[in-house]
Order: structure tokens, then C-alpha cells, then sequence
């Protein structure tokens, strides 16, 4: 049988597409809008200071990553014994509840700083189900010579997702406190619909039903571990993003040093996705193929460099700019990565794979928040974005030494066959 020329052209793929676009749609624009909600009901309600303010939101991302931590393992466990499918929808679900809840308690005005902190930890909880699960659908619905344009396309619609969310609910937030919650609700409940017509998965091997999930688990590490390319690519994004992210300060900029209100902080946070939607959608068009390990180091050092600018920035439009270049710097990294991690991982394993580099990124996300909050605190929001964005740099530098394999990796042809190529 022919192989299609785009993966548009495979109905499950559109599917999938459409699902992840409504889900991240509805959860980019819901976490922008708890960040927010968080830092205003700090220093309004709870007479709080720029500087305590500013340490809740990196508590917010520490509220996330803890369950985070200690669900991932299980997560991708699940999603290798499991209909992913299923696996996927049924934790959309509980984040539809998630968007129910702080719809009702904004609607009620019964905010408090415990009850968003707690909805945001099990928002949190629900993402861990998520993405390992769905990162493992799309290899299952085209085949292996498409998956780069698949990722590509994927990221387009996660990018456009992330561009509409923040912008479109930053603009519900300012007409009606509860709108872009209830807008959350809706968009969950298409993608739950989107994701379960998916044709049914093949059914997992049977020597991982019968493994014990303990051991699963385990595997699942070890191999990470003795992959050093796989290694270098995970935990680079780990660390590079861990000190890099700004995102989590944002609402400081938006409210005290830019002073543009929350229809600014959609704006801003729309900017990196912007950036990134572009380049994906250049990327889909025409796949990077050669020399892609120098270029994933050179995108996160890239990556550094902009968000180094932008914690320098007092000009709203500038600021903008900057936050584009970062995403789109940020979108040559995970496309390249993303398409060496799928392609270097058998399918009995992506589960849990796709579970410990979303484990990778999750921490980078949510411990950077906690470590921005810290710095910020410490050195202000300016200063804490301008070390972050300096200590990316760095880590891509060291990174570069401590795993050549990745400035090796010439092509998207698993680096397993090079090597035994070499030997």
C-alpha cells in the first residue's frame, strides 16, 4: 500500500490533531489565568508584596511538579498496558472537572489561595496521564518514514493552541472572571470526543501485561539511562529550562514592571507560541534533515540568549518580540529532539519514554517556576530571568561536552543503527 505524501491525509492522524489542539487550547489559556489569579488574589486579597507575590507563583509550580514526580513513572507504565486512547480521554475528563471547579469558585467568588493551589496541583496530577499517552499515539497512526511531519504538524496545532489560549482567555478574563474557565469546559469535552474515534490501537504485547509494573517502571529508567543519546536529549531540555524559563514571571511584567494587565500577560504569553507556530509551520513544510544535533544545541543556547534580552526589556512591543524569538528557537529544539526520541524508541517502550521526557520537561516547567520564584525573591524579577537566561547558555555549552553523541547525530536516522554501523 502506498504511504500517504502528508500524515493530514490519515484520518486518525487529523483526529489526534484536532484533539491535542482542543485540549492545549483549553489548558495553556486556563494556567495562564490561575498564574494570574494566583499573583492578583496575593497582593490584593493577602496585602502581599511584589516580591512574596512573585514567590507564590514559583509555589504554583511547585504545587504542579509534585505530582508530577510521582505520578509519571505510573503514567507511562499505564499508557504501555493500556488503550491509550482511553488512557488520554479519561484524564481529559478529570481536567474538565479541574475547569468546572474554578469555574464555579471564581463564578461564586469564593478564590482563595488553597483552593487555586489545589486545583492547580490536580490539574497538574491529570497532565502526567496525558501526555505520555498521547505522545505514544502518534507514532501508532503513521507510519515511521512521516513521523518528523507529524511532529511538525503536531506542534503547529499545540503552538496554535498555545497562541489562542493565553491571547483569547486573557481577553475573557478582563469581560468576565469565570468566562475563560467555562471556555476550558466546552473545549475538553470536544477533545475527549476527538481522541475516543481514533481507531482502535493495537493492543499492547503481552509480555507487558504480564510484567510486573514495578519492573516496568524500572525498564523504562534503565533504558533512558543507557541510551546516552536519548540521555543527553531529555535531560538537556531539563536543565536548559530549568534555569531558562521566564513564563512563570510574566504576571510580575505584566502587572508592575510593563504594567499592561492581564490582557498584556495573554499577549505575552501568547508571543513564544506566535514564534514557534511559524517556524513549525516551515518545519512541516520543509523538515530539517542535516547536522540536526549541532542545530538543537544551537536553538537552546538561542533559547538563553532571548530570554536573557527579554529580562532586560521596558518596552512592551520589544518584549513581545523577544518572547517570539524564544519560542521559535525553543520550537527548532523540540522539534528536532521530539523526532530523535520517537525514532530511537521501540513502541513497547514509548509509554514510558514519552513519560520520562514529559517528566523532563514538566520539571523544567514547573521546578523552573519554583526556582524563578526563589530568584526573584532574591534578585528580583529582572535579575532572576537574566540568570536564567545566562545559566541556558551555559548548560548548552556543557552539554555539548559532556555528550558529543549529540553534535554526532547528523541526520533523523536512529542513532542505535549508527552505532552499530561504527562497530
Amino acid at each position: 500500500m502506498k504511504e500517504p505524501a502528508s500524515p493530514l491525509r490519515i484520518a486518525d492522524f487529523r483526529k489526534f490533531w484536532f484533539a491535542r489542539f482542543a485540549s492545549v487550547l483549553a489548558t495553556s489559556g486556563m494556567v495562564v489565568i490561575i498564574g494570574y489569579q494566583i499573583y492578583d488574589v496575593a497582593r490584593a486579597d493577602y496585602g502581599m508584596s511584589i516580591a512574596a507575590a512573585s514567590f507564590q507563583l514559583g509555589l504554583l509550580g511547585f504545587a504542579q511538579f509534585v505530582p508530577l514526580m510521582l505520578l509519571t513513572p505510573v503514567a507511562g507504565v499505564v499508557a504501555d498496558r493500556f488503550d491509550r486512547r482511553k488512557v488520554a480521554a479519561s484524564a481529559m475528563a478529570v481536567d474538565f472537572l479541574v475547569a468546572l471547579g474554578l469555574a464555579i469558585v471564581t463564578a461564586t467568588e469564593l478564590r482563595s489561595l488553597p483552593v487555586l493551589f489545589a486545583l492547580a496541583a490536580l490539574h497538574g496530577s491529570v497532565r502526567v496521564f496525558v501526555g505520555p499517552a498521547m505522545g505514544a499515539i502518534a507514532p501508532n497512526v503513521v507510519p515511521a518514514g512521516l513521523i518528523p511531519r507529524a511532529i511538525a504538524l503536531n506542534s503547529i496545532g499545540t503552538q496554535a493552541g498555545a497562541v489562542a489560549g493565553p491571547a483569547s482567555f486573557g481577553f475573557l478574563f478582563a469581560s468576565h472572571r469565570a468566562l475563560p474557565y467555562w471556555a476550558s469546559t466546552g473545549l475538553l469535552v470536544l477533545a475527549i470526543i476527538s481522541v475516543l474515534a481514533i481507531s482502535t490501537m493495537p493492543p499492547p504485547p503481552s509480555e507487558a501485561r504480564r510484567a510486573h509494573p514495578v519492573r516496568q517502571i524500572v525498564g523504562g529508567f534503565q533504558f533512558v539511562w543507557s541510551e546516552r543519546f536519548l540521555l543527553g536529549c531529555i535531560s538537556l531540555d531539563l536543565f536548559a529550562v530549568l534555569l531558562g524559563g521566564a513564563t512563570a514571571l510574566l504576571p510580575v511584567f505584566a502587572r508592575d514592571i510593563l504594567h499592561v494587565g492581564p490582557e498584556g500577560l495573554g499577549q505575552m504569553r501568547a508571543a513564544p507560541a506566535v514564534g514557534a507556530a511559524i517556524v513549525a509551520l516551515v518545519l512541516s513544510w520543509r523538515p530539517l534533515a542535516r547536522d540536526v544535533g549541532l542545530k538543537m544545541l544551537l536553538s537552546v543556547g538561542a533559547y538563553g540568549a532571548m530570554t536573557l534580552a527579554f529580562g532586560l526589556s521596558r518596552h512592551f512591543l520589544l518584549s513581545l518580540g523577544l518572547l517570539s524569538l524564544l519560542g521559535a528557537a525553543d520550537m527548532v529544539s523540540v522539534f528536532i529532539r521530539s523526532s530523535l526520541i520517537q525514532l530511537n524508541t521501540p513502541d513497547d517502550m514509548r509509554g514510558r519514554v514519552s513519560a520520562i521526557s514529559g517528566l523532563a520537561i514538566s520539571a523544567s516547567n514547573e521546578l523552573g517556576e519554583l526556582q524563578s520564584g526563589f530568584a526573584a525573591a532574591l534578585l528580583g524579577a529582572t535579575g532572576a530571568v537574566v540568570f536564567g537566561g545566562a545559566g541556558a547558555i551555559f548548560v548548552t555549552v556543557v552539554w555539548a561536552m559532556l555528550f558529543p553523541e549529540l553534535l554526532r547525530a547528523r541526520s533523523f536516522a536512529p542513532q542505535y543503527r549508527l552505532r552499530e554501523s561504527e562497530t
